[in-house]
């Protein structure tokens, strides 16, 4: 894969080309880091609003946040605007953290031009660009595209998701690495979980990466730093499998994996909040 990730700078330059469309894909409630919070409306200018817990989840799905189904998500990108030929950019309101979540849903349907802005939103404000007040769509007609233009040119890339049941097959795998993107006392079953009837602890042979330790400030790691961060944790192990507490924030450590020039990344979308609410399953702590 390509490096997955544009600048600040690079946006600016590009805010006004035709075949940009640039998501904010925040969320409103922050796990795992301290968030920061707004006291009015805020964005980038020319951004859309991409709403990964209602308009990009399967809300018939069982799991808290199950990727889209492909009909879904066509169907959504396609009332955004986007078509075949657009740059996509995504970026949230915390720096890194719900951004990459969209981007792997775009590069789950078969989407190729799609990127996370490196430090988001704070890193925007921080260096003083302009800002708006409210999305595009709120004072701009861009009208949509055919849904069967972006059905003939994507398709469902399944071998990037698992299920428990994938999962399970891998646990002693010795090609294989399973990374949890929790914090280590979640990881280590030292608290309670957040959500209600899910277990402590963390899946066998998994070893815990913190989402926050691939980020320097709000920006990601370089990619030197990276590679020598996930060299130390799983080695030369062809693939890396990531989890998180319900699919979000492990799609932070997708992205720092693939920036570091690692392709072969794949997204456990239940993750624990599935793994440890069923009890057919073992764990450890």
């Amino acid at each position: 894969m390509e490096y997955p990730l544009v600048s600040t700078q690079w946006l600016e330059e590009q805010l006004t080309s035709p075949e940009l469309v640039l998501l904010d894909a925040s969320m409103a409630v922050v796990l795992g880091k301290e968030p920061i919070l707004y006291h009015e409306p805020v964005c980038i200018p020319r951004s859309r609003r991409f709403d990964v817990e209602e308009d990009f989840c399967d809300k018939t799905s069982t799991q808290i946040h199950a990727l889209p189904r492909f009909e879904q998500f066509v169907e959504g990108i396609a009332k955004l605007g986007i078509n075949p030929q657009s740059v996509v950019v995504i970026y949230d309101n915390q720096g890194i953290y719900s951004s990459p979540r969209a981007w792997w849903i775009f590069k789950v349907m078969g989407f190729k031009r799609v990127y996370v802005l490196d430090g988001g939103l704070p890193q925007w404000i921080a260096e003083d660009r302009v800002t708006s007040s409210r999305y595009q769509e709120e004072g701009i007609d861009y009208g949509a595209t055919d849904c069967g233009q972006l059905t003939a040119v994507l398709e469902y890339q399944s071998e990037k998701v698992m299920d428990a049941e994938a999962v399970l097959t891998k646990l002693d795998d010795s090609e294989s690495a399973i990374i949890d993107a929790r914090g280590q006392a979640r990881f280590l079953g030292q608290v309670s979980e957040p959500r209600a009837g899910v277990r402590s602890g963390h899946i066998p042979y998994s070893v815990n990466l913190p989402f926050g330790e691939v980020l320097d400030g709000y920006k990601i790691k370089r990619a030197e730093e990276l590679q020598t961060l996930f060299q130390a944790l799983v080695g030369d192990k062809a693939l890396r499998i990531f989890s998180c507490g319900s699919g979000i924030t492990a799609c932070i450590l997708i992205l720092a994996s693939v920036a570091a020039g690692h392709g072969d990344a794949v997204l456990y979308d239940g993750s624990w909040a599935d793994w440890g609410s069923r009890i057919d399953l073992p764990i450890e702590r």
